[in-house]
């Protein structure tokens, strides 16, 4: 699963990491990342397939919607169905992008409650969530550009908090998964689609991070350690 996360480094920054070449928009720092906000996604444009930085609400929006508030808005999709799903398989055949994050959080089913925990990479570098994205235009004509984040069985080192886990990309993976090399098939991107073996930190932090009112550094300070 993937309900909330951090992007808190500068879009310079991750503009430069990703290869991004449009101007970066406009978004503040966030230690709490939540489903309807918009959020940085890399992803080609549709008209130039160069490398773009921009803001998408997250929550897949599917271009074929007669009503967004009638239809289901996912904020994750199961890597395993995406392909074949009619709620997913277009974006993810044409529209595939990446979500960059600095930290994911996660909840550990425990003593009859959840307790939160952060997830980052331990060499510090940021996350590359595979994701699709849709555009969905109303009868105004404006454009709702969203996205869904893609999740597959959790490896070994995060089986403790969850089942699931966010996919991660690698930066080899990157080109391939925004559908950059001609020549791409099904079999080729449904490798990419695997449980991460890069190495992760992971920290209990304090239930603040639950209320999506709570934001600010302070979300990602260790909490004591629980028995």
């Amino acid at each position: 699963m993937c309900g909330r996360f951090a992007v808190f480094r500068s879009l310079d920054e991750i503009r430069r990491s990703f290869g991004t070449v449009n101007p970066p928009p406009d978004f503040a720092p966030t230690w709490n990342m939540a489903p309807t906000r918009p959020a940085p996604v890399v992803r080609l444009h549709p008209q130039t397939h160069a490398r773009h930085l921009d803001l998408l609400r997250w929550g897949l929006v599917p271009h074929w919607a007669r009503d967004p508030a009638a239809t289901r808005q996912p904020i994750n999709a199961r890597a395993e169905t995406a392909a074949t799903a009619p709620m997913f398989r277009d974006a993810f055949a044409r529209r595939r992008c990446i979500v960059p994050v600095d930290a994911f959080y996660e909840w550990q089913a425990r003593g009859g409650g959840k307790l939160p925990h952060a997830v980052a990479r331990a060499d510090a570098a940021p996350m590359a969530l595979a994701g699709l994205w849709e555009g969905w235009r109303g009868p105004d004509g404006a454009v709702l550009r969203s996205f869904t984040v893609l999740t597959t069985p959790a490896c070994p080192a995060l089986q403790a908090l969850h089942e699931r886990m966010p996919v991660v990309l690698e930066p080899p993976d990157w080109p391939l998964w925004l559908g950059e090399p001609a020549g791409e098939n099904a079999g080729t991107i449904a490798a990419l689609l695997r449980p991460s073996a890069a190495a992760f930190r992971v920290w209990p932090v304090a239930t603040l991070v639950n209320n999506t009112r709570n934001d600010g550094p302070h979300l990602l300070d260790p909490a004591p350690s629980r028995v």
